[in-house]
């Protein structure tokens, strides 16, 4: 009897796996039904703020608002269009910028290709060659009314001091491709050095003339300057330069150049001869 009593009943082994067995469907009822509620009521809150956020454009919200009333400053509406004031605000300020950017440099005649790259250097240093000292320059052609002859032996390229920029060398002239205002400087060297003969006139007359060409046929003077030396007869030698500079208008495919007399007695030592311009305006 004892027996079949304990095969009748569930053993206590069994009961703990159905308790546990329970206890986890419960739990898993729980969950489900937790996440659906939640999802509707987020649901819910996006459906109302997104229908919020269009009757906020749509004018819709028939409540009104102050940038000074704290109530108004904490609504949602209000958030939404403060943010796109200030998006709006800030696309009209940028497009402004540019516009007047763009305006300001069409009146200055600066390319959109120049705008890219940024402002480039418009400026020439040239220097006498090398081993040319004391050469004659070479004698101005008889339709030119220039003054003495113009210096044509010129270092262009980057060794040493020289170097173009913007500007290019054609026979001896610094051609202009930008209009505006340029400081042109020159300096020459005159070395005097010969034997002195009796009875020979000893004074030397040492000028320095700065031509430009223009659409005029005739070439213009901008600047001279001059130096007037007698050499006791005792003198071997006399060394002297000449240095001037100002500032020109200059147009586009102007040219400039420098002319001197006695060019017999210039030496065009790189560092003591030279010629240059760069624009400042």
């Amino acid at each position: 009897m004892a027996m079949m009593e304990g095969q009748g009943g569930p053993s206590p082994g069994q009961t703990c796996v159905l308790i546990l067995i329970f206890t986890v469907l419960l739990q898993s009822l729980c969950v489900a039904v937790t996440y659906l509620y939640f999802t509707n009521e987020l649901k819910q809150m996006q459906d109302k703020y997104s229908k919020s956020g269009i009757a906020c454009f749509l004018k819709e919200d028939g409540s009104s608002w102050d940038p000074s009333d704290e109530e108004s400053m904490n609504s949602p509406c209000w958030e939404v269009k403060w943010q796109l004031r200030q998006l709006v605000r800030k696309m009209i300020l940028r497009t402004s910028e540019e516009t007047i950017s763009t305006v300001q440099e069409k009146q200055r005649g600066i390319s959109p290709q120049v705008r890219e790259r940024g402002p480039q250097r418009v400026a020439a240093h040239i220097t006498g060659t090398r081993g040319s000292s004391n050469t004659l320059p070479i004698p101005n052609s008889k339709n030119e009314k220039a003054l003495g002859r113009k210096i044509n032996s010129w270092e262009s390229s980057r060794s040493g001091h020289s170097f173009l920029s913007n500007l290019h060398l054609r026979n001896g002239e610094l051609v202009i491709h930008e209009k505006g205002l340029y400081y042109i400087y020159c300096q020459v060297y005159f070395r005097f050095q010969e034997e002195i003969q009796e009875n020979r006139k000893n004074d030397k007359q040492m000028v320095q003339y700065i031509y430009k060409y223009t659409s005029y046929p005739d070439p213009i003077l901008l600047m001279k300057s001059a130096r007037n030396n007698c050499w006791s007869k005792d003198a071997e030698y006399g060394l002297y330069s000449i240095y001037q500079g100002g500032i020109f208008e200059l147009k586009e495919n102007d040219r400039i150049f420098v002319s001197v007399t006695n060019g017999q007695l210039i030496d065009m030592d790189h560092e003591a001869s030279f010629f240059g311009a760069f624009l400042v305006g």
